[in-house]
């Protein structure tokens, strides 16, 4: 099978490196709009799911139940770094909901950003469930669990009453069959999705166009959902991340996954974006996503701008000098109804 080049990489002139891979735009007519490479492509969701696996969470009166505040709440949808405001709020979820942190199937480990990982290694401070990227995730399944009735053991196993009802979730929103979903293990221990690409678009536009949803609860659970996630974007991820970046604009809904997969949704432009970096890169997402929106015409420069800074199309060394360049290789052409105007890579 033939991938598109997304981007190139080089140094002193030289190519150094190629990242491959598949985007797939879709609008509010369920048609691909958009496309490079194969939108039939079938991809783990990995932590792109989180918003989904949420969505029992926020189907519930948990958070009105349990006086959760809407910080705390965001982390159900998050991959967190392990910044203290992460800590502080997980720390008050703990204390809230009917959880004992020994239950939590995600292994103990440090927080994923730098900083606060390095201060807890100085401090002597030990590993724990709580300082997983997906420990919010964790603590709404069992949560859900409870609330619901069902077994806490092997919440974790895909034929789980809870994993059934996310992939249930999944099947309405992305409008496929459940035998049509491939399902693995990701990194904390739970079931991970692949669907295609172009399905995976379909989804991520209803989070940002929530109308399109037919089911009436599921629908009001998903404007909730969202909300939350603009109002509190450094919940979901931190500071100077991409998904942090894209929902600090009130028009984006947008989650990114392990191993190159990127989401997000355009309220107002009514489309919705899937991505699969097939060297698994999450670095060059900002260029790809920056670049999709500056060719789609978006208006929300600032945005842009925002991604542009994150990762600057120029590589500089350690010592500050400029070594390289970041070169974005594929042009989006809007594709007819009946899919003609098939994209090239352009490098």
């Amino acid at each position: 099978m033939t991938y598109k080049t997304l981007i190139e990489e080089t140094r002193a002139g030289l190519l150094e490196n190629i990242h491959s891979g598949v985007i797939c735009g879709v609008n509010d007519q369920l048609h691909t709009v958009y496309q490079i490479g194969n939108s039939h492509h079938q991809t783990y969701y990995r932590s792109a799911a989180k918003p989904f696996q949420a969505l029992p969470v926020f189907l519930s009166d948990i958070i009105e139940k349990y006086q959760l505040n809407e910080e705390e709440a965001a982390l159900f949808t998050a991959s967190h770094r392990g910044e203290t405001y992460h800590i502080a709020a997980l720390e008050s979820m703990l204390n809230k909901l009917p959880v004992d942190e020994g239950e939590l199937f995600c292994p103990p480990s440090y927080p994923l950003n730098l900083e606060p990982k390095e201060e807890m290694i100085r401090q002597g401070v030990r590993k724990r469930r709580l300082f997983h990227n997906c420990s919010g995730k964790h603590m709404g399944f069992i949560t859900v669990c409870r609330e619901l009735g069902y077994p806490i053991e092997g919440y974790w196993k895909v034929d789980h009453p809870l994993q059934q009802d996310i992939l249930t979730i999944l099947s309405t929103l992305a409008e496929v069959p459940l035998s049509s979903i491939q399902n693995g293990v990701d990194g904390c221990g739970v079931p991970v999705s692949a669907i295609s690409i172009d399905r995976m678009a379909i989804t991520y536009l209803k989070l940002a166009c929530p109308d399109l949803i037919k089911d009436s609860k599921l629908r009001e659970a998903v404007k909730k959902m969202t909300r939350i996630m603009n109002h509190h974007y450094n919940m979901v991820a931190s500071d100077h991340f991409i998904c942090s970046i894209l929902l600090q604009d009130p028009n984006i809904v947008a989650k990114g996954g392990a191993q190159g997969v990127y989401c997000f949704g355009l309220k107002n432009e009514r489309l919705g974006f899937a991505l699969k970096v097939l060297s698994g890169s999450e670095s060059v997402w900002p260029n790809i996503v920056a670049s999709i929106l500056e060719q789609i015409g978006y208006s929300n420069q600032k945005t842009i701008q925002s991604l542009r800074s994150l990762r600057p199309s120029v590589i500089h060394n350690d010592s500050d000098v400029r070594v390289g360049e970041i070169n974005t290789c594929f042009t989006l052409h809007k594709l007819t109804v009946d899919g003609r105007n098939v994209n090239r890579a352009s490098c």
